[in-house]
């Protein structure tokens, strides 16, 4: 029997030409759905959720199931009466896995909702985009299609738009509710510095386009002597996600720009570059780069610096539309990893992040980009208490902010003011919420998502839809095996959000250190 490795690989059968003219007449049919949707009629509408990792992330056994379930959040559209889901993963998700998150709707007849979902499984573990798994399974492909009633009211969600997310499309025959993987490039390293020069955003002073780890050097001596003050830079993979591509070059002490020392003392701090992902060979990180190509730029510093980032979308109508803004969590060995997020993004500078990020959006509008995206953006304080802003990344994809302010969002009808930069629910609540994908300790090990659960509810954090208040939890598939699972806190003030943040990792470490209680021996 042929291993998964050696099933045949997909094929569209046709050139690509043709294949892009079908994809974009799957993707015209998006704007009579949207305004259907608008319209609040009661079509019945299918969504077919596909969260594939089509991204280079390291990942093994359960992290790669629990990354897929990071956006059961979804979900919670079934309190639609007319909506029907279909989400895809590598295994099977455990009913309780699910009975949790129907639990969460309010208003609704659970078993009502459970008929209206699907979840459909290749029962494959490997470490592969998802998409993949389901292009080599013609079989489950029609499966898949046979569970949508009407395709002309249907749409594929995906965490990402690669063209296996666009084969997959043209195969099951709808559109999908995100970009053109043909726009790829403008979310890359480069393309974000390119687009930010034309659209006028403050960015940091760097080089793109790099081909090697000598290229980088060249532009450090480029830029030292564009700005001689210069004492960091950060190296960017152009593709890299989480900061894991990235690393940093410090150039303090280094001999003047122009120098007769200077090429040697660059290419001396360029090899002794820190690198962010753990355990990476920097001959490993150069042969990437070389791959990839990527970016040097200057690494902002000052005495209080920040990371916020902006949410936005544009509609299958052309309209831009700011969602959120983040301060995000960060970690590593620079302090480059995506760990977690606060929402919203502290006030004093939400406003002017969103300006420099709407200039963003009004160019991929026009481009034609279509969905989800993230501007990332560092800002340092100056002398004068005013908040300095650079934006320094374009994510053309869903991210680690889009389900825990989904999940806040759908649980509370609340909305984002982007003008105040306050989130209130209809009856005038401020909600804020402190969310991460790495509440992770080997102790956690000891749990499973039916223990996750009962301890939260003897312990009374789970998620109270009188108060709106509470702990909910993502990623519960990988607690078993790795540890880790993901939680969002909800409250009525930064401050509560982060006190019942720490005090649900607290319990569990707490209950984790009871359940280590030795065994008794037991008697006849």
């Amino acid at each position: 029997m042929a291993a998964v490795q050696d099933l045949p690989a997909p094929q569209l059968n046709m050139a690509e030409a043709e294949a892009q003219r079908r994809f974009e007449q799957l993707q015209a049919k998006l704007v009579p759905m949207w305004k259907d949707m608008r319209a609040m009629t009661s079509t019945e509408r299918t969504i077919v959720v596909v969260p594939s990792q089509t991204v280079e992330f390291d990942v093994k056994g359960a992290e790669m199931q629990s990354l897929e379930e990071r956006y059961l959040f979804l979900l919670l559209l079934l309190r639609q009466p007319r909506v029907r889901m279909i989400y895809v993963t590598s295994q099977t998700i455990l009913p309780s896995t699910i009975d949790y998150y129907l639990g969460l709707i309010p208003g609704i007849v659970i078993g009502h909702a459970r008929q209206r979902l699907f979840n459909v499984a290749p029962e494959d573990r490997s470490p592969r985009p998802l998409s993949l798994k389901l292009l080599e399974r013609p079989n489950i492909i029609r499966d898949i299609r046979a569970l949508i009633p009407d395709p002309d009211n249907a749409h594929l969600v995906t965490y990402n738009s690669t063209m296996l997310e666009r084969d997959l499309a043209l195969m099951l025959g709808i559109p999908i509710y995100g970009a053109d993987p043909k726009f790829f490039p403008l979310g890359s390293k480069t393309g974000c510095r390119r687009l930010f020069a034309e659209e006028d955003v403050v960015f940091p002073i760097g080089r793109e386009d790099l081909a090697s780890i000598e290229e980088v050097g060249d532009a450090i001596r480029d830029m030292r002597r564009e700005k001689p003050t210069l004492q960091e830079v950060m190296v960017k993979q152009n593709d890299g996600i989480s900061g894991e591509g990235n690393a940093v070059v410090s150039l303090a002490g280094l001999p003047a720009p122009g120098s007769a020392e200077e090429d040697a003392a660059v290419a001396e701090r360029v090899a002794g570059m820190q690198l962010e992902y753990p355990g990476l060979a920097f001959e490993d990180y150069a042969a990437k780069f070389a791959a990839d190509h990527g970016i040097v730029e200057e690494r902002i510093v000052g005495e209080e610096i920040r990371s916020p980032s902006v949410q936005l979308r544009v509609t299958p109508l052309g309209e831009v539309q700011l969602l959120s803004t983040h301060d995000q969590l960060l970690g590593g060995a620079t302090k480059q990893l995506y760990l977690g997020a606060r929402f919203p993004a502290d006030t004093a500078y939400a406003a002017l992040i969103s300006r420099e990020a709407m200039k963003v959006g009004k160019r991929l509008a026009q481009e034609g980009v279509l969905g989800r995206f993230a501007v990332d953006f560092v800002v340092v304080r100056r002398p004068d208490g005013s908040w300095e802003p650079f934006a320094i990344e374009l994510n053309l994809r869903k991210g680690g902010t889009t389900h825990p302010f989904l999940t806040l969002e759908y649980l509370t009808d609340g909305v984002y003011n982007a003008e105040t930069g306050v989130f209130l629910t209809p009856s005038g609540q401020e909600k804020h919420l402190v969310a991460s994908d790495h509440m992770e300790s080997p102790l956690f090990r000891l749990f499973n998502p039916d223990s996750l659960m009962d301890i939260a509810i003897r312990r009374g954090l789970h998620f109270d839809h009188t108060r709106q208040t509470g702990v909910i939890f993502h990623m519960m598939a990988s607690m078993a095996e790795n540890g880790r699972i993901g939680a969002t806190a909800i409250a009525n003030s930064p401050d509560e959000a982060d006190e019942l943040y720490q005090k649900f990792e607290d319990l569990l470490l707490s209950e984790a250190h009871e359940a280590l209680q030795p065994v008794a021996i037991a008697e006849d």
